[in-house]
């Protein structure tokens, strides 16, 4: 009996803690590609092996329960088949993190990897083994993981997630001489996974990181309490990417930034007076000129 009860008791302890990654897998194609029934049934296998590799790898070593993983969603959207069995096409990342107090979920990451080409067939197995290159896709994955949690630690504390950005960094060294495409510093004019990884490691984006903490701990955590102080932490935040921008126009992760928090920043500022949406349309103007009229809609 009590061999009975402490088997139930470790039985019910591990149905209350679970991986990191809490991981929506979606697979499309383009209208105009012709896919045979072999082809679609090997998508419809690896949307089911992408969930797997996502939700049931430890990434970490800290523990998590089920309530606290980290959402997010993973589209591989497939434009090409170059050959039999090997597609080529773009990867969506979104991830989320909760606002202290409340049922609202921040949009962390909205990034798109339009370097993506790997091989799968029916009944092949992806398998991600750390600290070695074994196929593009599973590195590719393993990349984005290791940076999912990385941004969504640093939301929590001070440039939190740096083990899992120094992952994510390895896993492109190892992918180095692989011969996919993403993985090198001389490729896409600094868009791509090396560049994405590497920027953010570098002193020259503290700032960047220090925005994501402020911005979400001091400012989106803070709106159920006080709407006007969290507006202001997030205007502060904010202005700290002016350095990296002025130093660093264009910048692929202040850009990529911006993108998840524009539709947010806009809600938010909803019926803020009309002299703090002009506060924050001039700055975020000044971060992203390509992107002014999108800015401007605030005002609307």
């Amino acid at each position: 009996m009590k061999q009975f009860l402490f088997c139930l008791i470790l039985f019910f302890s591990a149905s209350l803690e679970a991986q990191e990654l809490n991981c929506q897998v979606s697979i499309i194609s383009d209208a105009k590609l012709e896919i045979n029934s072999t082809e679609q049934d090997a998508l419809t296998q690896l949307k089911q092996i992408v969930a797997d590799i996502m939700n049931n790898t430890q990434w970490t070593k800290d523990n998590f329960k089920i309530e606290e993983r980290i959402n997010c969603n993973i589209q591989l959207q497939i434009n090409k088949i170059p050959s039999p069995g090997v597609f080529s096409g773009s990867i969506q990342i979104q991830s989320t993190r909760p606002a202290f107090n409340t049922n609202y979920n921040s949009l962390i990451i909205n990034y798109q990897d339009d370097d993506v080409t790997f091989a799968f067939s029916r009944n092949s197995m992806i398998i991600y083994a750390p600290n070695q290159f074994r196929d593009n896709l599973s590195s590719i994955l393993a990349f984005y993981a290791y940076f999912i949690i990385g941004m969504d630690y640093d939301s929590f504390s001070s440039k939190g997630g740096t083990p899992y950005f120094v992952e994510a960094q390895q896993i492109v060294t190892n992918a180095q001489n692989s011969g996919g495409v993403g993985w090198k510093s001389n490729e896409q004019g600094k868009r791509n996974r090396y560049w994405l990884v590497d920027n953010i490691l570098q002193g020259a984006y503290e700032p960047l990181r220090e925005c994501n903490y402020n911005y979400h701990r001091n400012g989106i955590d803070l709106l159920d309490q006080d709407k006007i102080k969290g507006r202001k932490a997030m205007y502060d935040a904010l202005f700290r990417l002016t350095p990296v921008a002025q130093a660093r126009p264009n910048s692929l992760n202040v850009l990529s930034f911006l993108n998840a928090k524009a539709t947010e920043i806009k809600n938010i500022l909803f019926d803020a007076e009309l002299k703090e949406k002009n506060e924050f349309v001039n700055l975020l103007k000044r971060l992203d000129p390509a992107n002014t009229s999108k800015y401007q809609e605030i005002l609307n």
